[in-house]
């Protein structure tokens, strides 16, 4: 059974680790990708995911270009982890992909509508497209079978002491998603931090073929590093779907804060102290060592007869 997917991204060095293995294994059936301001601004996060879908021949998968901007507060980048294009390092070629007419959040609602089977949601970037489509299109949350995010997190932030980029990036959006009522998994710094490639790993990835070769140089300009090597944040969507076992979980209560000093972070009810209930499956713990070979098979399953390889930059 294939799971059909809406990939909302943001791309990003990590972004661009998950769309390599989304749009290469075939247990993913992807039904649209779209875009949002995140990591860099929307203008070149959707081209960074045209990008990838050129470079993977997937002019199947519909890119729509999302949210410029957070419904609320103003926007800010991460330009100084993933380079000011987003995907630094690596020469795509020219572009055989574009985006379609209609904005994501129209495109997001005629994907859940047309679709026969529930769609699952997939986040890795701020949450802006998913509010507004919960806001303008309540009626969607029906077929949809699960929301997956990467971010948030229960023991502090890597934008502030208590804020995960993405959830920062736009809070007001991220109160919307939580406070919806969808079927919420939350894979957050606690896990995803340690969800790394490793160094040795890192140092191999270019003999693989030609997608190590693109990743690694891409990761060359990755400044997200722990001591043990570059955490793949975003990917863990991704592996969660395919492997929840190598996840230790725990569902709760999930509130965001909107203003002041703790802008951006999700506070979890772990003492049922203020709800008697919960609203999202939060991951806890994952195999680190699991992910760093399961992502590395990975990228070798990719067939170099399969991809549109441009050059390395000189």
């Amino acid at each position: 059974m294939t799971i059909p997917i809406i990939f909302d991204t943001d791309p990003g060095i990590d972004d661009a680790a998950a769309l390599s293995i989304l749009l290469t294994n075939s247990a993913f059936d992807v039904r649209l990708v779209t875009t949002v301001a995140g990591n860099v601004s929307v203008d070149k996060t959707t081209l960074n995911a045209l990008k990838l879908t050129h470079y993977f021949n997937r002019q199947d998968v519909a890119v729509a270009r999302g949210a410029e901007k957070p419904l609320v507060k103003p926007f800010k980048d991460a330009a100084a982890i993933h380079g000011e294009s987003g995907m630094p390092g690596y020469d795509f070629g020219t572009l055989s992909t574009q985006t379609i007419a209609d904005e994501a959040v129209v495109a997001m609602h005629q994907t859940i509508q047309a679709s026969h089977e529930s769609i699952t949601l997939v986040a890795v970037g701020a949450f802006t497209n998913i509010a507004m489509l919960i806001q303008r299109f309540p009626d969607d949350l029906q077929k949809i079978d699960r929301l997956v995010i990467m971010g948030g997190s229960l023991s502090g932030g890597n934008l502030t002491s208590v804020a995960e980029f993405n959830v920062f990036t736009d809070p007001d959006a991220a109160k919307i998603v939580f406070e919806s009522g969808l079927s919420i998994t939350m894979l957050g710094l606690d896990v995803t931090e340690k969800a790394v490639l490793t160094t040795d790993s890192l140092a191999t990835l270019a003999q693989i073929n030609e997608t190590g070769q693109m990743l690694s140089a891409l990761f060359d300009h990755y400044a997200d590093h722990t001591g043990t090597g570059k955490p793949m944040h975003d990917v863990n969507t991704l592996y969660y779907l395919l492997h929840p076992e190598k996840y230790q979980m725990r569902d709760i209560w999930i509130d965001v804060v909107t203003s002041g000093p703790a802008i951006g972070a999700t506070v979890g009810d772990i003492l049922q102290s203020t709800h008697d209930t919960t609203n999202t499956h939060v991951a806890l713990d994952i195999d680190g060592p699991a992910f760093n070979a399961w992502f590395l098979l990975m990228v070798a399953q990719i067939d170099d007869a399969n991809i549109n390889a441009g050059k390395l930059e000189k």
